[in-house]
Order: C-alpha cells, then structure tokens, then sequence
C-alpha cells in the first residue's frame, strides 16, 4: 500500500513537469496548487510568500528559484492572461515545507521533493567519464543544492549572519582563509563566487564540508549561532585533517581554473542553441 502510495506521488509530481529549452526542469505554480489540493490562488500565493521569505533567509536569491511568467488560458471564446510563477525543484521543497502540514498531499509533496533532489547524483563510474569541465559543473550544482539544504539547517540552528557561518567553515578547511582571503588568492572579486572557481577536486571538498556540517548541526541538535559557527570550523578541520592523512592535496595548493562555471555553463547553452538553429535548417 506503502509502496504503491509512493509511485503514485512520484507519477503525480512527475505529470506535471516540465523543460526548459536547455533541459532544466521547473513547475508551474498553478499546476502545483491543484496538486496540492489548494482551490483559491490568493491563499496559495501566501504559501508561496512564506517558502520566498525562507529562501532569503537562507541567502539565497529567490529570483534563481521563483521566476514569474504570464500564462494564457481560455475563457470561453476570449484569451485570458493570467499570472503564474515557474518554480525549481527547491522552490517546491520550500513551498511544501510551508504549505498547510493537516492536508495529507502536503506530506507527501515533502518527502517526494527532498527525496527526489537526492536522486539526481550519478553513480560513480558515469561521474569518471565526465571531462573535468563536466565534473566541475555536475559537482558545482550537488555543492548549491547542498548548500540550500545547510542553510536551512542553520536557520533552524539559529544562525542568522550566514557570511559569519560559512566563513567559520572556510576558515577551517583552509587553515584559517576566509571567503574573502580565498577569493584574493585566487585574484578573482570580491563580486564573483570563489565556488566557481574551483576545480571538481576542490568543489568535492567543500561538498563533504557542507554535507558533514548538515549532518552534525542536526544530530548534535545544535540551538545557537555560536555553536553553529564552532561547529562548522570544526567540520572543516576535519575534512582538512583527513586530506592531509590520505596524502591529498591541500584546498589551497590546488590550481584555479581559468573559466568559472558560469562561463562554462554560458558557453555550453551557446552551443546547444547553436547546434539546435543548425538541426532546423
């Protein structure tokens, strides 16, 4: 019954998604709100208000994740358009997690969306066949992902200077280099992330940094900033300490890449746009 519960959920949220031109998935709000089993758009646009507010709080930016759009529908003989917002798998997450937790569907749309975004890593014989511009942007993308599930952990942990938190976790897998020192070594901005410019070994570190610390803020039960802040240095020691113990390369002494990820990712879109104007010809 479990089980068929379960298949269900997923071919329920699964029906209703869908691709971008370059393959990214998303949601529509309205779409999502019948699943949900909400019936008014104004009090489903106030979950989606509260699942926004949470998005900020964890520092992320919610235009990367809730991007609104305009949807024409039918109405009788006339064309009606109507307001709808495009949603990332995380943005869903958040939604659910606010969403009203006696309906039944919500349940399910929480666990089907943290479980879900778990599912997305490959297994370890395909992630060897990747060049190393393809391992940087697959490991890029788990190392966001991750982030946004740590965020929220600290939120909960009390942690509300999240430039502080991540310092604390840098500062201990670099022996003692903040953000800032990082970004200045590797003579990028203050302005660009450092985490775009990271080479996939350098990306896996901090990926173990961050889902270690995610780990430990939620079983030590962890209620305060400092202790958050304590805990994710001492995380990254370790992480640093058992580098160090395999004979690895230090985070620090590893080359930066000459492209960011970004530009990676920008020139890898150019090309599929290019080569998909070619197949039309």
């Amino acid at each position: 019954m479990e089980n068929s519960l379960a298949d269900k959920t997923k071919n329920d949220f699964e029906s209703i998604k869908h691709l971008d031109v370059n393959g990214n998935e998303f949601w529509y709000a309205r779409e999502l709100m019948v699943m949900l089993e909400y019936s008014k758009w104004g009090n489903f646009i106030k979950v989606i208000d509260k699942a926004k507010d949470a998005c900020k709080n964890s520092n992320i930016n919610t235009l990367d994740h809730f991007a609104d759009v305009g949807k024409i529908v039918k109405a009788g003989a006339t064309s009606k358009d109507i307001g709808d917002i495009k949603l990332t798998r995380y943005a869903c997450y958040l939604i659910a997690q606010n969403g009203d937790s006696r309906k039944k569907s919500i349940a399910l749309a929480q666990t089907y969306f943290a479980v879900q975004t778990r599912k997305q890593e490959i297994t370890r014989q395909e992630y060897e066949a990747l060049n190393e511009d393809e391992k940087r942007l697959y490991t890029r993308q788990n190392v966001k992902n991750k982030n946004k599930y740590l965020f929220d952990t600290a939120k909960l942990a009390g942690v509300k200077n999240y430039g502080k938190f991540n310092n604390y976790g840098y500062r201990g897998l670099y022996n003692g280099e903040t953000a800032k020192d990082i970004a200045n070594r590797k003579g990028i901005s203050e302005k660009e992330d450092i985490l775009d410019y990271m080479s996939s070994t350098e990306l896996a570190a901090n990926l173990f940094r961050i889902t270690q610390t995610d780990e430990v803020l939620k079983n030590k039960n962890i209620s305060n900033e400092n202790d958050a802040c304590i805990t994710h240095h001492n995380v990254g020691q370790a992480v640093r300490q058992t580098i160090k113990r395999i004979g690895g390369t230090m985070p620090e002494d590893l080359p930066t890449p000459s492209k960011s990820t970004k530009q990676i990712e920008k020139e890898k879109n150019k090309k599929l746009t290019f080569n998909d104007k070619k197949k039309l010809k």
